[in-house]
């Protein structure tokens, strides 16, 4: 018998001072029973970071959530479609490959990848050169201390305040705040 996906509800209160977007997101997330807390919750962090897209791109009309992530490679983490089931926005985390990041680019009208963990400058040295084709493409880095302290957040039930200015997003619960300060590679 398989384990079952461990499931965590987040409100999430954004202030994204950047782009003008504030807005309240009652979110569900699936944590997959190989998933680390530290994964589910960097998938959190990139929505909040990329909510604003639903304005901007989608003038409100469109959906932003999280996909089947590790259950189903042919999903994205996290993606904004609009209201005509265009996928406008594709969200990995982590360290893919270039093969299925070439597909999302077909797919979708913008890939991201968070790459995180101690590992990523070795991924990124390593893939960098198969990506530069891929304009659709964007690659951002979360430093590890603040993507490992992001998991001292996760809780079963969440309530989360996101602040994002001069591109920094400040996650808290309240108690305790993490600020990350994602870095583009590309």
């Amino acid at each position: 018998m398989a384990i079952k996906s461990t499931v965590f509800k987040a409100s999430l209160q954004i202030a994204d001072i950047d782009h003008g977007y504030y807005a309240d997101h009652a979110l569900t997330l699936a944590r997959h029973p190989s998933e680390t807390d530290e994964r589910m919750m960097i998938r959190l962090a990139a929505l909040a970071l990329q909510a604003h897209r639903l304005q901007t791109v989608c003038q409100g009309d469109g959906t932003l959530a999280f996909g089947a992530g590790l259950s189903d490679p042919d999903e994205p983490d996290v993606w904004l479609r609009d209201f005509t089931g265009q996928t406008r926005l594709w969200i990995e985390v982590g360290q893919p490959e270039d093969k299925p990041l070439a597909k999302a680019c077909n797919k979708a009208d913008t890939v991201l990848v968070y790459a995180f963990h101690h590992a990523a400058e070795v991924w990124w040295r390593g893939i960098e050169n198969k990506l530069t084709r891929l304009d659709r493409l964007e690659v951002w880095r979360m430093p590890t201390e603040a993507s490992q302290a992001l998991a001292g957040l996760a809780e079963r039930s969440m309530q989360l305040q996101a602040t994002i200015q001069e591109g920094t997003l400040m996650l808290s619960n309240g108690s305790q705040t993490v600020t990350i300060e994602p870095v583009r590679w590309k």
